[in-house]
């Protein structure tokens, strides 16, 4: 009877369709080169090629900023750095510098302030379980930005971004309090003692445990899926995976071995020691992929396939560049960058890079791509739009590109803007096929040229023609420049947390 009430209300129009769940894949330090559906080689990813095939793929898709924290804030905040809160990484004022060997109390990221509306907060009065499952680094326990405080349900992983150096920690939050784990306790930025020899593989056995986190953080995600099977979901899924330090199961790592030349990692540059670092980055990655898989087979079997959004970004670009071997990574050897300029830490295009994957079966075209230049501010209108509560986005920075998903034409964005303070201070602006580069902003932190700072530096690229940027054509369009210069100005506002000396 009820099958037959339920068949009745359907065919009349009196049931309404069910909204969408939402399952955010957030990788770290990936670059759109290590996936086989951007042209990987070497490294397998069945399941992030499968999620492309069955939907759309993004050509143009930027991160947030060039590292971690503040890219994760333009994330959930849809604020782009020139007006989000958290415009680079920093320790929280109570944390004592990196806690390699876990203390809670002395761990977090300065926090986003509690006013903050991230995008949970908005997605929870629409009816959404909230979860979130991987790294947070947008605040401390106990402060203003911690994830229960900001609309998450459910927490489960790491808060801290230092502590997240390490696969094996001694303990991982659970809500609001941790849990241990059955790791022995070793620094994250250990590194081989004068008595252990680089060239014999047990010289790193000290460097594993029992309980690989990735692996624990993956299966409290298939839980949550699982517990709210009847209601729609947000599912936060912001894994550690491929950020150093180089870590993974031997069952993993067996099928990249004797595959290349792979000399050892001895460590010494903060991070912990590989034997066959190369292996292990992209054992990393097939071994995420293969726990993204299991949520795909489990949202199938929960009848839930037409019924969720996949998403599969990252919050930077890889380590390459002048970061290229400081911790066992060799992103060239795998071209993570596909070729672009220098990596993480940069607002070259090899630093603001990302995969842009997104999955709906019955709504996203199969097999569809997409060259739209779209930025991590825009996620919270999109995700919004697609689950038809568009009228309730929050004054943002971003632009749904839910039309571009679902098939209709859509206009050109007129420009997209970053900022990043470290690394001498550096602007970046992207409009049409071009795009303006200033670095050397700060007045510290910058190169020295016999003891005097470096001057501001203007890069004029034409990233259609030059995807490189190889060649500085600023010389030749003095008026684009000036123009995007004055555009730029309007995007900036000044920060006392984190300033600009040459714009502030």
């Amino acid at each position: 009877m009820m099958k037959q009430l339920l068949l009745f209300l359907a065919l009349t129009g009196m049931v309404q369709a069910r909204q969408p769940n939402i399952v955010f894949i957030l990788a770290d330090d990936l670059g759109p080169g290590d996936l086989g559906c951007y042209g990987q080689k070497i490294i397998r990813t069945p399941n992030i090629d499968r999620m492309a095939a069955e939907g759309m793929k993004f050509t143009q898709m930027y991160t947030g900023n060039a590292v971690c924290a503040p890219s994760r804030c333009v994330l959930m905040s849809g604020l782009h750095p020139g007006h989000a809160f958290i415009r680079d990484n920093r320790q929280a004022d109570n944390a004592k510098g990196l806690p390699h060997m876990g203390k809670p109390e002395h761990e977090g990221q300065f926090p986003i302030p509690a006013e903050t509306v991230l995008i949970p907060q908005v997605l929870k009065p629409q009816g959404y379980a909230t979860g979130g499952f991987g790294k947070w680094g947008l605040g401390g326990p106990g402060s203003t930005g911690e994830p229960l405080k900001h609309g998450f349900d459910r927490w489960f992983g790491y808060n801290c971004q230092g502590v997240a150096h390490n696969f094996y920690p001694t303990y991982l939050w659970d809500n609001d309090h941790t849990i241990e784990l059955k790791n022995p306790p070793f620094p994250a930025a250990d590194k081989l003692k004068p008595d252990e020899d680089p060239t014999k593989p047990e010289s790193y056995a000290r460097f594993k445990g029992s309980e690989y986190s990735a692996d624990l953080i993956a299966e409290q995600a298939l839980k949550f899926a699982r517990d709210n099977k009847d209601r729609p979901f947000f599912l936060y899924w912001p894994t550690t995976v491929p950020h150093v330090a180089l870590q993974v199961p031997d069952d993993s790592l067996q099928e990249y071995l004797g595959k290349f030349d792979d000399p050892p990692y001895p460590g010494g540059n903060g991070y912990l020691p590989h034997f066959k670092p190369k292996a292990a980055y992209a054992a990393m990655i097939t071994r995420m992929d293969r726990e993204i898989g299991k949520m795909m087979a489990l949202i199938t079997d929960l009848g839930l396939d037409e019924d969720t959004v996949f998403v599969f970004v990252s919050d930077n670009g890889p380590v390459s560049g002048t970061h290229q071997g400081l911790a066992g990574t060799d992103c060239a050897f795998f071209n993570s960058s596909e070729g672009r300029r220098d990596g993480k830490g940069t607002l070259y295009e090899g630093g603001v890079r990302s995969p842009g994957i997104v999955r709906w079966k019955g709504k996203i075209k199969a097999g569809s791509v997409s060259d739209r230049i779209c930025g991590f501010e825009d996620w919270m209108p999109t995700l919004l739009e697609l689950v038809g509560a568009k009228e309730k986005t929050p004054r943002t920075d971003g632009i749904s590109f839910a039309p571009t998903l679902l098939g209709e034409k859509q206009a050109e964005r007129e420009f997209l803007y970053r900022e990043f303070p470290s690394y001498g201070g550096q602007q970046m602006l992207r409009m049409g096929e071009w795009k303006l580069v200033r670095r050397n902003l700060t007045g510290k932190g910058n190169a020295k040229a016999k003891g005097k700072t470096l001057a501001v530096t203007e890069e004029l690229f034409n990233v259609a023609q030059d995807p490189a940027e190889t060649k500085d054509v600023a010389a030749e369009h003095p008026d684009l420049i000036a123009r995007m210069k004055a555009m730029m100005a309007t995007q900036h506002a000044p920060s006392s947390d984190f300033p600009m000396k040459a714009l502030d």
